[in-house]
């Protein structure tokens, strides 16, 4: 007879069990399917040849791609972590300020709405009716008397980058706004009564109170936002594929071209696996030298 304790923690195993199942075949599956065929030089249906580690090889060291695509990556990751680990944050704390629930409550809603909008259709909007020959901001430079300012901006190599940089502005995105007002909120009223009394207000008790108590949102929206910036390449795709010449490709970008446009697989496989040794260096150095609010609490 089984012993209701066993009964029950079987009972959870098979609860969880169709989710472990799908989560190997369609995540872990496909991850150990691209290490394997990295070492093969092959096209979709075709006969695959064992190349070895030929493919790492020709990319590292060949691929005139290689190094300025990861420079691209690094400065866009860079610049979009510092500016949603600080716009967000500072609109969050002003709507935290408000006095009153309703006004908090309606500002949350006012930022979170944009989050319906499809990413691809916020890219469009920024190319077609912003950046176009007669967008908005080659218009507003007409209209200013600086039309010799002017110019393609997503087609100059001298502007692309910092263009598609500029994409989201002013990067206050619903989602980030909602977790660091999620963690001001959790920051117990004992807390901000001690620092009223003593004297500790404002700015100061922004960077002294508020900012220590939230480091694992700030913690979460790093490892977003890195993993994000390092494997992102859906709107470089849609607003340049990579251009003019490869003054905007990512690593990301150029492993989507040898999969499904130049039909090198393997040697795609190959960039994704470097891709994913890069993240994953990344994700580890931040649990490593990014301490949580928890473990400053824990050591403390």
């Amino acid at each position: 007879m089984i012993r209701p304790s066993l009964r029950s923690t079987l009972g959870c195993y098979t609860i969880i069990l169709p989710g472990t199942v799908l989560l190997l075949t369609f995540v872990y599956l496909p991850v150990v399917w691209a290490f394997s065929k990295s070492l093969y030089e092959f096209e979709v249906g075709g006969q695959a040849r064992f190349v070895g580690l030929a493919n790492y090889k020709e990319y590292l060291t060949l691929d005139p791609t290689c190094w300025p695509s990861a420079a691209n990556m690094l400065l866009l990751t860079m610049f979009a972590v510092c500016v949603r680990l600080t716009l967000p944050l500072i609109v969050a704390k002003l709507i935290h300020s408000l006095p009153r629930e309703r006004w908090r409550h309606f500002y949350r809603v006012m930022f979170l709405a944009p989050i319906v909008v499809p990413g691809v259709a916020v890219q469009l909007i920024w190319q077609g009716m912003i950046y176009a020959d007669h967008g908005l901001l080659n218009s507003l430079l007409r209209g200013l008397d600086l039309a010799h300012l002017t110019h393609g901006w997503l087609s100059d190599p001298h502007t692309a980058l910092a263009a598609v940089m500029m994409v989201g502005f002013p990067f206050v995105g619903g989602f980030e706004v909602l977790i660091y007002y999620a963690g001001l909120s959790a920051i117990p009223d004992s807390v901000n009564e001690a620092a009223s009394l003593e004297g500790c207000t404002g700015v100061s008790k922004f960077f002294r109170i508020d900012i220590p108590l939230i480091l694992s949102q700030l913690k979460l929206i790093l490892l977003l936002t890195v993993i994000g910036g390092m494997q992102g390449f859906e709107g470089l795709f849609i607003l340049t594929r990579g251009g003019p010449g490869f003054k905007t490709t990512v690593p990301g970008l150029w492993m989507y071209f040898n999969a499904f446009s130049f039909q090198r697989m393997g040697y795609a496989c190959a960039i994704g696996v470097l891709l994913f040794l890069a993240i994953l260096t990344m994700t580890l150095l931040n649990f490593r030298y990014f301490k949580s609010a928890e473990k400053i609490k824990g050591e403390s």
